[in-house]
């Protein structure tokens, strides 16, 4: 096995390991670390001279020459732990870590190095080769998972610090794996492993005289993570499984004679199956998690992780699942649970089950306002542990527990959710998947959460509550536009009836009073209409309407009130689109404010002109006149009115928005004292389309109109 090739190897490799320990000795021994590596440096050296000394001069033996390499593999593992245990330091955590994680290593070590002793000193055979294989194999994974380990938990700015020994170290490992790995595949260490193994231990110093160098004064600072040190032991765990699996499946071949093949089969199918099977199930790892948490940590929770994941829920504003339910489980996944409930304040007295998750509740979920539990949570801000009241409810002074939480079964913890200092809700965590030991860490951290997930819970309340208000505000404002148009039709059947006793013998009111009527009822139907099913702009489209006799038509209407609008000017014909009857409500209103707006013996006129593609009429009059004030900030205003409690205070606003809807506008100046100007502009429509082709809008005169000239 031995040729000149291993001397000159393992030559290098005793030369340039001696070299690396004096220097490391010489000058940089003020670290642990350090004095670490110079330990493996120097134990390193001697293992390479005894290889060479075996080579050449047949001694020492093999077993003396391979407790020296058991020994060098506990140096460089000691060099991880002086590693681990500087970044521990810094972190702050018990030394109880570093006990675990070298625990396996130290007993793999032992047991090795006690047969090797054995074996040499008592001439009695214990262990096999194939034994001392797996038993390299084993510390070369337990090493390579500690410095995975500690350079993924490693903060980027930190790796510089020991990114050399951490390549180093692994590449040692690395490389002994693979070589045994293949031993135990082949039966024997190959020749050419062997020979350049010396070389690349010989190559390696270098790596760690440059880290020691350069970091002499930066200190090894990370910091482990629950999920790495979860990995990590999977990682180990699996390794050492599938070891299991092959030697297990070595034997069971030897065994099996003629069934030895199937046999072997089986058995692999069986312990992969297991294996996936211990992988996916989530109480195991809940139980591990617990277990990490308990003896590798000061702190069971790594906040940042619970944070972002609370966070995470929470900043999804769909509603699936819903927000109860999104808050019961990540209360519940803080104590490794799956099951919940949630109660929260209703409308009236008493807390109102809101969502329920993996846990059967009883027919009677209400839990009174005045019940003993939720006098207690007034007073203080526990968390109640039901299985601890069950067994000593002296603890708590004799609670009683509600019944729609005492008769849950599986139920376990009662949190709180506070609202400032008001009791807002409660929330009911099932069992967890394994034992949990709550201690105040767990406590502080659900009370955090609990506030948190409740502040979101009252706020999502609070917008359910404005989207129903805004709901009824817009039914409110609704029935107050309906109102205002049947005012109107009130005031033109009460003229009619005030003025029937005197013309009920006149053929001429007796015509007017039908069409006056019927238009009262259409304009009634058309509202009944519009409340139980509104138009949409295709189901109602525009059609073109003569702006000019429309304008006449209202201008001779409102000839019975004092002042009496007069047209002026030329008045040309102006074809718009728009709904007549709609279009004549706008219209009509905004003159009839005009008149109300102006004295009896103050004057109103009323223009129509052409301008730019557009109809302008023009609505002005010497009334009281607006501040720009009143203009800017209530004119338009709806409910807001200046004829007091007998005015709506839409009419304004309702003509604004039917004359944008028709792509106009309606602007306004007015002077205090002196009276206001409305100016209505509206588009045009076609300018194919003629007077010809638009039915007209015949006004009656005033004498054909006893209902509208007597007054």
């Amino acid at each position: 096995m031995f040729s000149n090739m291993d001397v000159l190897s393992y030559s290098l490799a005793a030369i340039t390991f001696g070299l690396l320990g004096i220097l490391v000795a010489a000058r940089y021994l003020r670290r642990g670390v350090d004095r670490a590596l110079a330990l493996a440096a120097a134990v390193s050296a001697l293992w390479a001279l005894a290889i060479v000394s075996q080579s050449l001069w047949g001694h020492p033996g093999f077993n003396i020459r391979y407790l020296t390499e058991l020994v060098r593999d506990a140096a460089w593992i000691y060099l991880i732990i002086a590693l681990l245990k500087d970044g521990l330091r810094e972190n702050r955590l018990t030394s109880k870590v570093k006990k675990i994680l070298g625990a396996s290593a130290v007993v793999l070590l032992v047991l090795l190095i006690s047969t090797s002793v054995i074996e040499h000193f008592g001439s009695v055979e214990i262990s096999t080769g194939k034994v001392k294989l797996l038993g390299q194999i084993g510390l070369s994974l337990l090493g390579l998972s500690l410095v995975e380990q500690i350079w993924r938990n490693s903060p980027s700015f930190g790796r510089s610090s020991i990114k050399y020994i951490c390549i180093g170290v692994a590449t040692i490992l690395g490389f002994d794996f693979f070589m045994y790995a293949d031993a135990l595949l082949f039966g024997q260490v190959a020749d050419s492993f062997w020979n350049a193994r010396g070389f690349v231990n010989a190559l390696l110093t270098p790596l760690f005289a440059v880290n020691v160098i350069n970091t002499r004064k930066q200190p090894v600072d990370f910091q482990l993570s629950r999920s790495a040190v979860f990995h990590a032991g999977t990682l180990v765990f699996a390794g050492g499984y599938l070891l299991f699996l092959a030697l297990g499946g070595y034997y069971v071949q030897i065994l099996g004679g003629e069934w030895g093949d199937a046999l072997q089969v089986l058995f692999f199918t069986i312990s992969l199956v297991f294996l996936t099977t211990l992988m996916l199930s989530r109480r195991i790892r809940a139980k591990l998690m617990v277990q990490i948490s308990q003896n590798f940590f000061d702190y069971k929770y790594d906040y940042r992780e619970e944070w972002l994941k609370m966070t995470r829920e929470l900043a999804d504003l769909s509603d699936d699942p819903p927000l109860p339910e999104r808050v019961i489980r990540i209360l519940a996944g803080l104590v490794e649970s799956n099951g919940g409930a949630i109660w929260l304040k209703g409308e009236s007295d008493g807390y109102v089950l809101k969502a329920a998750i993996n846990l059967s509740t009883p027919k009677h979920t209400l839990i009174d306002s005045d019940a003993e539990l939720v006098s207690f949570f007034s007073n203080r801000e526990w968390i109640v542990d039901l299985h601890e009241y069950q067994s000593d409810p002296v603890s708590y002074n004799l609670l009683e527990i509600p019944d729609a939480i005492a008769k849950t079964p599986d139920g376990w913890l009662i949190i709180p959710l506070y609202l400032g200092n008001d009791l807002y809700g409660m929330a009911l965590v099932g069992n967890p998947y394994a034992r949990v030991v709550l201690n105040w860490e767990n406590f502080d951290l659900i009370k955090v959460v609990a506030r948190q997930t409740c502040n979101l819970l009252a706020q999502a309340d609070a917008q359910n509550r404005l989207a129903r208000a805004m709901q009824f505000e817009a039914v409110s404002k609704a029935s107050a536009f309906m109102v205002h148009d049947l005012k109107t039709v009130i005031a033109q059947l009460s003229l009619l009836v005030k003025n029937a006793p005197r013309h009920r013998n006149n053929p001429a009111f007796i015509d007017d009073m039908i069409n006056t009527t019927d238009h009262a009822v259409r304009k009634m139907s058309n509202l009944v209409d519009h409340i139980r099913r509104p138009a949409t702009d295709d189901e109602d489209p525009l059609k073109p309407v003569n702006l000019t006799n429309l304008v006449t038509e209202l201008i001779e209407h409102h000839q019975h009130q004092a002042p009496a609008p007069h047209l002026e000017g030329e008045t040309p014909d102006a074809i718009i689109k728009a709904d007549v009857d709609q279009l004549r409500s706008v219209l009509g209103h905004l003159i009839q404010n005009a008149q109300d707006a102006t004295p009896q013996h103050g004057e109103i006129t009323i223009a129509l002109k052409i301008a730019k593609g557009n109809a302008v009429l023009f609505i002005q009059d010497s009334g009281a006149g607006m501040t720009r004030e009143f203009i800017s900030t209530q004119l338009f205003k709806p409910f807001e009115s200046t004829k007091g409690l007998t005015g709506m205070g839409i009419g304004a606003y309702q003509a604004r928005e039917y004359i944008r809807k028709i792509g106009g506008n309606i602007d306004v100046t007015s002077e205090p004292g002196i009276g206001s100007c409305f100016s209505i502009r509206i588009p045009l429509a076609d300018e194919k389309l003629t007077t010809q082709s638009v039915k007209a809008v015949r006004p009656a005169s005033a004498s054909q109109n006893p209902i509208k000239s007597a007054n």
